[in-house]
């Protein structure tokens, strides 16, 4: 009988390579998994329902409330509309005088709607509370709970019954030290709900030991390595033509996010040091904007190109064009101070050699197997000059190209999801364990 799996995560379920692949690993061998995310109401296009394989189902769940939508509505219309709006106008100064109650309840939900920290309250809540309705609906037996945002849904479904059920908390961040979560909050709430966890799962050992020191043991340690390419796997997507520039043209390449502490700025303000290359950022976020205002003042358009995100699945074809790969994290945080960096190993994938922080664990990796070059992130003249080493080396390149398709065979989810599944496997041999006793004392 096959054991049912209900995942939360916070986000759209459009780019997480890393809950993809631990929920295709599941499925694969037979757990059947309900992943629970986040319904993006800008993309209509994204289904409110999946199902990935026999096994692998996502379910997308509204993010706000419809009252709240509806009151949106109707204030954008009052305000495009100024005869609707006076009319509104009317009709609540005739509430205050006939239906003071009603007036209340309505003056209350405008304001939540208007003031942003009760809004984010009111949309936070009601989404939790969809997410712990959906996951009671079926008798799962663990729920896994990704990052710190989804643990108090993945407690209160597991534990908040008769007969508990397992709890895994995958953190994919350091929520005590991460960029946007300054509040000292995060840090009780985390320190609260980790005594009611079963396994916790992080990306690497530098987070293991300071989980370790934080809160006294050493979680398990699940890499983030992409797919494996298969040497079938050379297709591209023209990227020279996409971007108008010359085929001989070199495109020195970042993918990722576009956020603050990831030090794009800096890389933006190196470009008219390098040597030749165009740089391209493909991916979106909230600097993304100010970046490109920013290449406009610096009059860098012909030396500096955006793209927009691109599915998971037909990234590599994006990345193969690449001569380079950047990786240049600011050290802003321990989150970013420790992190491994998904993208390190999938431009190692593609066999693009990288110019990247000297952080531990990306350090380790590029200079144990030669794949690339590291600078100061902090330093713009460091990352130009690690790029015109990149360039003016073509015989050092061509060897860390080498040296990337070579580390690419250990640094990949098929030799890392074994390691996930015994997890699971351990955890649920733990619950037939103790079941097992139980029956043998009430016999006894």
């Amino acid at each position: 009988m096959s054991k049912k799996v209900c995942m939360f995560v916070w986000n759209h379920f459009t780019n997480d390579a890393r809950v993809l692949r631990e929920c295709t690993a599941l499925s694969e061998i037979g757990y059947e998994v309900d992943l629970l995310c986040i319904r993006d109401p800008k993309d209509t296009s994204l289904p409110r329902f999946e199902q990935r394989n026999e096994n692998f189902k996502v379910f997308r769940l509204r993010r706000y409330p419809v009252l709240l939508e509806w009151i949106q509505k109707i204030y954008r219309y009052s305000l495009q509309h100024k005869l609707f709006g006076a009319f509104l106008m009317c009709v609540w100064g005739f509430l205050i005088y006939t239906a003071p109650i009603l007036f209340s309840i309505l003056t209350v939900l405008t304001v939540m709607m208007l003031k942003t920290k009760l809004n984010v309250v009111w949309v936070r809540g009601s989404l939790i509370l969809r997410m712990i309705l959906k996951g009671y609906q079926k008798n799962y037996d663990i729920y896994h709970s990704n990052d710190l945002n989804t643990l108090p849904q993945g407690y209160i479904c597991s534990k908040w019954r008769l007969k508990r059920k397992k709890l895994i908390y995958d953190s994919h961040e350091v929520q005590t030290s991460r960029t946007g979560y300054q509040s000292p909050v995060y840090g009780k709430l985390e320190g609260f709900l980790i005594k009611k966890i079963d396994d916790m799962i992080v990306e690497n050992h530098t987070r293991a030991s300071y989980n370790e020191k934080l809160y006294g043991f050493y979680p398990h340690v699940v890499h983030n390595y992409p797919f494996k390419q298969t040497n079938n796997n050379k297709e591209k997507v023209d990227l020279h033509e996409i971007l108008g520039i010359s085929k001989e043209e070199k495109i020195l390449l970042y993918q990722g996010g576009i956020q603050t502490g990831r030090g794009l700025d800096k890389l933006i303000k190196a470009a008219p040091l390098f040597n030749e290359g165009t740089l391209v950022l493909i991916g979106d976020g909230k600097i993304k904007k100010e970046l490109q205002n920013m290449v406009q003042e610096m009059k860098l358009q012909d030396k500096v190109k955006f793209l927009p995100k691109v599915p998971l699945e037909e990234l590599p074809k994006y990345t193969r064009n690449a001569y380079l790969g950047f990786q240049v994290l600011n050290n802003v945080c321990f989150n970013h101070y420790s992190a491994s960096s998904n993208k390190l190993f999938e431009y190692m994938m593609a066999g693009v050699p990288v110019v990247a922080c000297s952080f531990p664990e990306i350090k380790r990796v590029v200079e144990d197997d030669s794949t690339g070059v590291l600078v100061d992130s902090h330093d713009l003249v460091s990352i130009a000059e690690g790029v015109n080493w990149l360039l003016n080396n073509q015989s050092k390149h061509q060897e860390m190209q080498a040296n990337s398709y070579t580390a690419s065979q250990k640094y990949n989810w098929e030799n890392e999801k074994d390691i996930f599944l015994s997890i699971y496997h351990n955890s649920l041999s733990a619950v037939y364990n103790s079941s097992a006793n139980n029956v043998s004392e009430t016999v006894n």
